[in-house]
């Protein structure tokens, strides 16, 4: 084999929407990332950009079946177009939570085939199923014929042991052929024995060139490209080559970068809020995670980065740091870290 390329904000189910059309826009993603990508993430990311397709974090198979399907799957209609990702290797269970995404008014239904947890392998989740392509190929199937939502695949491009370009277009070959018809491609191979999760989003590198010629070998199918993306530029190099882009750790750290991408990669016209404007916003969504008994800190975390870069940024984020854990803590908080940054009428999106 070849080792190298060719050249209360809950939402219940009699509230969620009817789904129709083929699905949402994958052209700008942002990629589900455990303990980042909550619903206080996602409500902010959303006052950004109208466009951007969201996920949520992993939803394991059996949090759906055996634990608070309400809590697992709460969120606010006000994100959408949202997607839920899934873990799990069961076709039965697949089924039974692809059918929940639906009855809770979900975009797309998403299942992980790129987590390198060591935690999760021993479930039979994540990456480790890249090892497995028939049983991927099953839950694909069995999910489909469960829901009319979109059925997506996130993975890698290889896992140790299993890293050749012939491996990976074995694994594509099988899953398509089940009828998946999006794969969202982390252009790195996954290192499930002696690396961390961590490490193993920096160091494998990166073969953005593999992704590329996914999508020339599969014109028929949608290839989004995940991975180490970090600026609009970047962007606009991938969606030479392939059907979309999906942006991680950056979206997260940085997330006034979202409130261009209406305009840059969906023909808005531009937006004149400034990061002021945004946060002001959330306040109502703020104060009734509150009022519903939810930590201010829970919430005000997702927030800090929002002023980065600013004059001031610093002193908002060090304010909230060490005073939305107090007992009590409420908006008041966030008013006085926001008083600590200048505010910039018609401040520019980014570029």
């Amino acid at each position: 084999m070849s080792n190298t390329a060719p050249s209360e904000h809950s939402l219940t189910i009699s509230e969620a929407p009817v789904k129709t059309g083929p699905g949402p826009s994958r052209r700008f993603c942002v990629a589900p990332m455990m303990d980042w990508t909550t619903l206080h993430y996602r409500y902010l990311a959303r006052q950004l950009s109208r466009h951007a397709l969201l996920y949520t974090e992993m939803v394991t198979t059996g949090a759906l079946v055996h634990g608070d399907t309400d809590r697992f799957l709460r969120h606010d209609p006000a994100e959408y177009p949202l997607a839920l990702q899934l873990g799990g290797s069961h076709a039965g269970e697949l089924a039974h939570c692809a059918e929940l995404a639906e009855q809770y008014g979900f975009s797309e239904v998403n299942l992980n085939v790129g987590c390198p947890s060591d935690r999760v392998q021993n479930n039979l989740i994540g990456a480790c199923l890249m090892g497995h392509p028939e049983i991927v190929a099953e839950g694909v199937r069995a999910m489909q014929a469960a829901t009319s939502l979109p059925v997506t695949v996130k993975h890698r491009i290889g896992i140790d042991g299993r890293e050749s370009w012939d491996d990976l277009c074995d694994f594509m070959d099988t899953v398509a052929a089940a009828g998946c018809r999006t794969f969202i491609v982390h252009a790195r191979i996954a290192i499930l024995s002696g690396l961390s999760p961590k490490e193993n989003r920096d160091i494998p590198p990166l073969k953005y060139d593999w992704v590329y010629q996914l999508k020339a070998r599969y014109p028929e199918l949608e290839i989004i490209i995940n991975g180490g993306i970090k600026s609009f530029d970047d962007c606009d190099q991938h969606l030479q080559s392939t059907d979309g882009v999906m942006l991680g750790r950056e979206a997260y750290h940085n997330p006034w970068m979202l409130a261009g991408v209406d305009e840059r990669f969906y023909g808005e016209q531009p937006s004149s809020r400034t990061r002021h404007d945004v946060l002001r916003s959330l306040f109502p969504f703020i104060q009734a995670e509150l009022d519903r008994g939810v930590f201010l800190g829970h919430i005000s975390r997702h927030l800090l980065g929002l002023f980065h870069g600013c004059k001031g940024g610093r002193q908002f984020r060090r304010h909230i740091s060490e005073n939305a854990h107090r007992p009590g803590a409420g908006l008041e908080v966030i008013q006085a870290a926001m008083a600590r940054v200048p505010e910039k009428i018609g401040e520019p999106v980014p570029a």
